[in-house]
């Protein structure tokens, strides 16, 4: 197997800090800038400008620059979790998606981007308003969702890059079969598959919200598809979940991998009832989960169960590290540095992916041991230290 050819980061507005030491981000390849809203593009009389971009983004292009090796590609990410109606809108018709995509192009040669990463969670449904719609009302974007990726192309040209953020869960992958993966596959250079939040407030038992065991299922689900190893991205979580678990019923002094949840979203609406949440490793932990936390960090352990060798997936996927608190009925789910090593084998050799991505690079700080555990991982798979190749003789600005 080919070394891996990508190591992109997101950085945020939230923690739009990356490290200081040249050489701990000199072996990324790729930058997505979070992010633009999608709306933004569906401007069209008068159209958006330098003004509206430079307003738009928590930094520029060119500053951003700055912050890392000559030659990393700089990418504008679209969307985000919640961000629908401007990608919505753009979707609807042929004259929308050229309008929209014709602003992207605009954008990203005012800005000297080097491409856009599409991030709409999720084109046909399972968004965040999928309880107030329905996703029998959003079928219509599935096969909309290639035809904006088009357009996007055509007005982009051959030489800008688009990747795409994608869903981990089987059960969100609804724009991304083998039907519609050839379509998508003509348009975008790469995928960066979100194998994190894999537990999340739907869920009513623990899990491994980044573990390897449904990692692998998510990715395996996307090869089986179409999708080509080397145009696929393997997603890190640079932060920690937690999930409060039902005292009375969840059978969890038993086994807290696999136990009951208490509810967490309002049946009606989705509303998140404030039964789970996260927070990134920059983050101050918040004061009534402080006691909690400590106890998991002291007390983690990880889970070598192997759900291959079972069909039951029941028990949340095996493999990642995890703590269940007694005394507060407390689920941790997180990645430590030797659980995003694990990872190195079975994805980047075992299955050939292109390259790894990490939401969000300023999320590790101020110590960035989950980013130095992660280079160093992909260091030991052949990717180099240096930053000005791809572990394969191919330079910076060839990829």
């Amino acid at each position: 197997m080919a070394a891996p050819e990508r190591y992109l980061m997101y950085l945020t507005g939230q923690h739009p800090r990356p490290p200081i030491t040249p050489s701990s981000v000199s072996p990324i390849t790729h930058v997505a800038l979070a992010f633009m809203q999608s709306s933004l593009f569906n401007k069209k009389d008068p159209k958006p400008n330098r003004t509206d971009w430079e307003q738009g983004l928590f930094t520029t292009v060119e500053e951003a620059r700055k912050m890392f090796a000559p030659g990393t590609k700089i990418l504008v990410a679209i969307g985000g979790w919640g961000d629908t109606k401007g990608f919505e809108e753009a979707t609807r018709t042929e004259e929308e998606r050229r309008i929209w995509a014709e602003n992207v192009a605009e954008m990203v040669g005012g800005t000297r981007a080097d491409g856009v990463d599409i991030d709409w969670e999720y084109p046909g449904g399972n968004g965040e308003d999928y309880k107030q719609t329905p996703n029998s009302q959003k079928s219509w974007q599935i096969p909309a969702y290639p035809l904006l990726l088009s357009a996007v192309r055509t007005a982009l040209g051959p030489s800008k890059l688009i990747s795409a953020a994608v869903p981990g869960l089987p059960r969100d992958m609804l724009a991304f079969t083998p039907t519609t993966l050839p379509a998508i596959l003509r348009s975008i250079d790469f995928l960066n598959i979100m194998t994190y939040d894999l537990m999340n407030r739907r869920d009513n038992i623990t899990k491994h919200h980044t573990g390897l065991a449904l990692s692998l299922q998510a990715v395996d689900a996307y090869l089986q598809a179409g999708l080509p190893p080397a145009k696929a991205n393997l997603g890190f979580a640079f932060y920690v979940k937690w999930f409060k678990t039902d005292a009375a019923n969840g059978g969890c002094a038993e086994n807290p991998i696999g136990c009951k949840t208490v509810l967490m979203e309002d049946p009606e609406t989705g509303a998140d009832l404030g039964q789970s949440g996260a927070f990134s490793w920059h983050d101050k932990v918040p004061e009534e989960l402080a006691a909690s936390f400590e106890r998991a960090m002291a007390n983690g352990m990880y889970d070598r169960y192997d759900p291959s060798k079972s069909d039951d997936y029941s028990r949340g996927g095996g493999r990642g590290h995890y703590y269940w608190d007694a005394e507060e009925n407390i689920w941790w789910t997180w990645d430590t540095p030797e659980a995003i090593k694990e990872k190195m084998r079975p994805f980047m050799l075992g299955r050939g992916l292109g390259g790894a991505f990490a939401w969000g690079l300023g999320e590790d700080g101020p110590e960035f041991k989950h980013l130095k555990a992660l280079t160093e991982g992909l260091g030991g798979i052949g990717f180099p230290g240096s930053g000005m190749t791809n572990g394969v003789g191919r330079k910076r600005d060839e990829l």
